[in-house]
C-alpha cells in the first residue's frame, strides 16, 4: 500500500513544486488542501486532476482535526505559511495566527487523534536575523536575532514543534531553508520582482525603470527544484527533534541582490544603459538582514543531498516564467 502524504500550502511556491516531485517519484498518494474562499490556484491548476484537494482552514482547529481524521496521513509537509517578510510588519497577528497557531492546530490534532505521521516544518534562514560577519557561516547553533515579525512567527512555529516532539513524542522534522528561487515565486519577492519588471519592460508594458528596495543584502540561493528535493530527503532521513539547515553552499550561488539584478538585466533583451534602477520607499523594510550564508554540513552529510542546478538557470527559469506570464496578461 502506498504511503499517504499531505502537503499543506500545496497551492504555493514550494508546495506546488514539491507536489510535482512527489508525483514524478510515483511511490505515494499525495493530498493537498485549499481554502474555499481564499485559495489562489495559479500554481496548482495543473494538479487539480492529479491530486485530491480537501477544504481546510489551518487556522481553524476543527477544520484541521476533521482533515487529519479523514486522511490519516503517514507524512505531512507543512508548507502552508504567510512567507512574505514585508507585509508582516502590518499584519503581525495574522502571521502568528497562520504560522504559529496553524502549526499548533496540526500538532494538537495529531495528539488527540493518536496518529504520529512524520511532520516536516520548513523554517527559514530569516530566523537568524542580525548576523555579524564574524559569525558566518551560520550553523544550527548560531544565535537567533530576529528583526521582523515574520521571522518571530517562524521561530515560534519551530519551537512549538520541538515542544510537541519532547512532550508527546511526535515525529517533528525541523529544518531552516535558505533563499530559494525559481518559477511560481510571487512577484513581491526580490528576484521575482526584478524578473517581472524586466519582462514588462521587454514587452513595452512598463517604462525602463526597475523599482527596488534594499539590494545590498547577501544570500546563498538555491533553485526551488533542488530545495524541494532537499525537503524530500529531510522527510525520509532526518531525525525527529533535530535541526537541519538546507541550502546551497556553492560559491557561485552567493550574491547580493544588486548583483542578481544586474545579472538578470544582462541575460534579458534590454540595453543596460537604457535601464534605470530606482529605490521605491514602500519596498524598503524597516530593518534588513545584511547576510544569510549557511553551513549545511549536518544535513548534507546525513542525506547526501546537494544542489545540482546552476545559479544562472535560477535566473533564466525565473525570467522566462515571468515573460510568459506578462505575455498572457495573467494579472
Amino acid at each position: 500500500m502506498k504511503e499517504k502524504i499531505l502537503i499543506t500550502g500545496i497551492t504555493g511556491f514550494a508546495g506546488s513544486h514539491l507536489a510535482d516531485l512527489l508525483l514524478e517519484k510515483g511511490d505515494s498518494e499525495v493530498y493537498g488542501i485549499k481554502q474555499w474562499n481564499l485559495t489562489r490556484l495559479r500554481n496548482a491548476r495543473h494538479l487539480l486532476d492529479k491530486i485530491p484537494f480537501f477544504e481546510c482552514d489551518i487556522t481553524d482547529p476543527i477544520s484541521v482535526r476533521n482533515l487529519l481524521k479523514e486522511i490519516s496521513p503517514d507524512k505531512i509537509y507543512h508548507l502552508a505559511a504567510e512567507s512574505a517578510v514585508a507585509p508582516s510588519w502590518d499584519h503581525p497577528c495574522h502571521y502568528m495566527d497562520v504560522n504559529y497557531k496553524g502549526t499548533v492546530n496540526f500538532l494538537d490534532a495529531m495528539k488527540e487523534l493518536e496518529i504520529n505521521p512524520r511532520f516536516l516544518i520548513p523554517g527559514s534562514g530569516e530566523e537568524y536575523g542580525e548576523i555579524y560577519k564574524e559569525e558566518l557561516p551560520i550553523t544550527e547553533k548560531t544565535i537567533l536575532r530576529p528583526v521582523n515579525p515574520y521571522s518571530v512567527t517562524k521561530i515560534a512555529q519551530d519551537l512549538i514543534g520541538y515542544v510537541y516532539f519532547r512532550s508527546y513524542g511526535l515525529n517533528v522534522i525541523r529544518t531552516r531553508a535558505f533563499n530559494h528561487e525559481g518559477p511560481r515565486r510571487d512577484n513581491f519577492f526580490g528576484i521575482s520582482s526584478y524578473a517581472y519588471q524586466i519582462a514588462k519592460i521587454e514587452q513595452g508594458k512598463q517604462a525602463p525603470v526597475i523599482k527596488v528596495g534594499h539590494i545590498d543584502d547577501e544570500r546563498n540561493f538555491t533553485h526551488i527544484k533542488d530545495l524541494v528535493e532537499g525537503y524530500y530527503q529531510a522527510m525520509e532521513k532526518c531525525i525527529p527533534g533535530e535541526m537541519y539547515l538546507i541550502g546551497s553552499e556553492k560559491e557561485s550561488h552567493v550574491h547580493t541582490f544588486r548583483e542578481v539584478l544586474h545579472m538578470l538585466i544582462e541575460i534579458s533583451s534590454l540595453d543596460k544603459d537604457d535601464v534605470k534602477i530606482e529605490t521605491e520607499p514602500k519596498f524598503v523594510r524597516p530593518t534588513n538582514v545584511p547576510r544569510l550564508i549557511g553551513d549545511m554540513t549536518k544535513f548534507n552529510d546525513l542525506t547526501g543531498w546537494e544542489p545540482k542546478i546552476p545559479f544562472n538557470q535560477i535566473l533564466e527559469d525565473t525570467l522566462n516564467y515571468w515573460r510568459d506570464f506578462v505575455e498572457k496578461d495573467m494579472y
